[in-house]
């Protein structure tokens, strides 16, 4: 099933598609002499009215609003943003869980994730493990990402949901790797979804930035006050930044998601590649669940080369490929998750494809491997 193939779900605007709604979402209505996308606002302190202004830079910014209205129609909840994707997850750690607590997360997701939970008692799961009763028992919050980072699995949203519910927890969705336009937690019964929107969301690579959406209004004044205490405020020139590459997030994902489609197809069977990795690829053993709750599949994936040579050869040899963490921007990047900590094999691959002609990257990739030893 390729991304054409999966069934759009109703957008915000009847009759309107990702693309036209990423050109559009959080724009303000036209004003003849006014630019499309308002330009950010930079200040600090503000001419105090009586009530309902903004009055300090701090506290709310309007640059700050246009992108949480957005991010917000396309997660079909509130919004609220963030200067990075782990001030957000912090902070939904910090809000909903006190010391002791026992907060689920995934065993082989983003490390960092683990590792904010030094006073709380964290119980790793496996992303594509077995979800159970006994799973959930007992904890505050449970936290997947899916599909994770950076083993490309993926678990069942509305069946953790469901387990979730019955146990009193709350559940809340990396939805980083997937996107608003991939996958939308928030109506697959979850109570939070967030991202890193430094990846494709901003998608160009110049950009730390981070939300929480949520369908409860309580909750995201909660994070908003919990933001503004604890002094995360977002960069109003970040915050433009990324709404404006937000524009061409339908473009880009299309893209990607035709080159890892085809670079998935032509390593299938390449000797010197293992563990070939991808939610889209009708063989993957995510593909089943995928497949269901997946508007379409991104552009990254994983595979496994014999040594840290062997990657290091795979770059030598490439005209096209980059090593560099952080993935979803427009150039295709190869990043060795050995060397950040993942309990993967030294040569394990995260390969983020970027918006190259496919003939182009699949050519130059099977030409570097051919010169690996």
């Amino acid at each position: 099933m390729g991304v054409s193939e999966l069934a759009s779900e109703p957008s915000a605007a009847p009759g309107w598609g990702d693309g036209t709604r990423c050109g559009r979402v959080g724009l303000p209505e036209p004003v003849a002499g006014t630019p499309f996308l308002p330009p950010p606002v930079f200040a600090a302190p503000f001419h105090l009215g009586d009530a309902g202004e903004d009055f300090y830079g701090a506290a709310d910014n309007p640059t700050w609003r246009t992108l949480e209205a957005a991010i917000g129609e396309l997660d079909g909840g509130h919004c609220v943003l963030f200067p990075s994707g782990m001030g957000a997850i912090a902070t939904v750690i910090r809000v909903l869980t006190e010391s002791g607590d026992t907060v689920v997360v995934p065993s082989d997701g983003y490390y960092l994730t683990r590792e904010l939970l030094t006073d709380r008692e964290a119980r790793l799961v496996p992303t594509a493990g077995e979800w159970t009763t006994d799973v959930v028992a007992g904890a505050r919050l449970v936290l997947v990402e899916t599909p994770s980072n950076p083993g490309m699995d993926v678990c069942d949203i509305a069946a953790i949901a469901a387990l979730t519910r019955a146990a009193g927890a709350l559940l809340a969705v990396d939805n980083t790797t997937a996107t608003p336009l991939g996958q939308r937690p928030l109506e697959l019964g979850a109570d939070i979804s967030m991202a890193s929107d430094t990846k494709a969301l901003s998608g160009h690579s110049d950009v730390v930035l981070g939300h929480v959406s949520t369908t409860d209004p309580a909750l995201a004044d909660r994070l908003r006050t919990a933001r503004r205490h604890a002094g995360l405020s977002p960069g109003p020139f970040e915050a433009w930044l990324a709404h404006r590459g937000l524009g061409t997030l339908d473009l880009r994902l299309a893209r990607q998601a035709t080159n890892a489609a085809a670079l998935v197809e032509a390593l299938r069977d390449h000797g010197k590649v293992t563990g070939l990795r991808w939610p889209g690829d009708r063989r993957d053993p995510a593909f089943p669940v995928a497949s269901r709750q997946m508007r379409r599949f991104g552009g990254v994936f994983s595979f496994t080369l014999p040594s840290i040579s062997s990657v290091a050869e795979l770059l030598a040899n490439s005209a096209l490929l980059t090593a560099a963490t952080s993935f979803g921007g427009l150039h295709s990047t190869v990043d060795r998750r050995a060397r950040w900590g993942d309990p993967v094999p030294e040569g394990f691959v995260r390969f983020s494809c970027g918006i190259e002609d496919t003939d182009d990257l699949v050519g130059d990739v099977l030409a570097a491997l051919d010169r690996v030893h």
